[in-house]
């Protein structure tokens, strides 16, 4: 899958076919300092634009953020974090209100399996707010993407914009690269549209980490479950 047009550093790890793209995704949460060309960043938006929205709306917005402008957004998010008087509100509700199975199970499952892969305790809150506090980070990475949507548009562009997302993630994999969707990032939204110049009409959404994959991190060594197909699809008609 190497692109000739592109110049891949050690860290990369490229995936053999599109399949291998989809399947080696995940949420990588320590990046290499590697920096990442612009018009390979162009290209995988390029690419990602791609994705069918309805009547050929294309509602994404995207702003790309590396170098001191991502370092100084960085610097904001984690000072509205660590101040225990900010209560700053999501602009919508990313998780139910109320959690329940087999949802909670699953949710449950994948933080404590990260936290004992880390070695923090159930009632390490220090530890883990610093853990938690990593995502305005973007865990290291030297590039940040960050997206809003228009406010009047309504789910089925929401729709359109996750097949977006997704497209992102696995171009951004058949260039070795890896990536940490965010809607943690959405938390601090008056810091992210200050900095981006995000105009008040548009809804900040989530954000992506991108970059190249530090494979000495224990963090990246966990790896999630799925279920079975068998487990949530059903077969009419064969």
């Amino acid at each position: 899958m190497t692109d000739p047009r592109f110049t891949y550093p050690p860290e990369a790890d490229l995936p053999p076919s599109v399949d291998e793209a989809i399947t080696s995704r995940r949420s990588v949460r320590a990046f290499a300092a590697t920096p990442v060309p612009r018009d390979l960043i162009e290209h995988i938006l390029g690419v990602a634009a791609r994705a069918p929205s309805g009547t050929n709306t294309q509602p994404w917005k995207v702003q790309a953020v590396t170098g001191e402008p991502l370092a100084a957004l960085v610097r904001d998010m984690l000072t509205a974090h660590d101040d225990p008087e900010n209560t700053t509100d999501r602009e919508y509700e990313y998780y139910p209100t109320q959690w329940y199975e087999p949802y909670l199970s699953r949710r449950r499952k994948v933080g404590w399996d990260m936290y004992g892969l880390l070695g923090i305790g159930k009632g390490d809150k220090d530890r883990m707010h610093h853990q938690h506090g990593l995502n305005y980070t973007l865990f290291g990475a030297p590039v940040g993407l960050f997206f809003s949507i228009d406010r009047k548009l309504e789910k089925g562009s929401w729709l359109d914009y996750g097949m977006f997302l997704q497209n992102i993630m696995i171009a951004a994999r058949g260039h070795g690269l890896h990536t940490c969707p965010q809607a943690a990032l959405a938390t601090y939204h008056p810091v992210v549209r200050r900095h981006l110049a995000i105009p008040d009409e548009e809804m900040i959404i989530c954000g992506i980490a991108l970059g190249y994959e530090d494979k000495s991190a224990l963090v990246n060594s966990l790896r999630t479950e799925r279920e079975p197909v068998a487990g949530f699809a059903r077969f009419h008609g064969w």
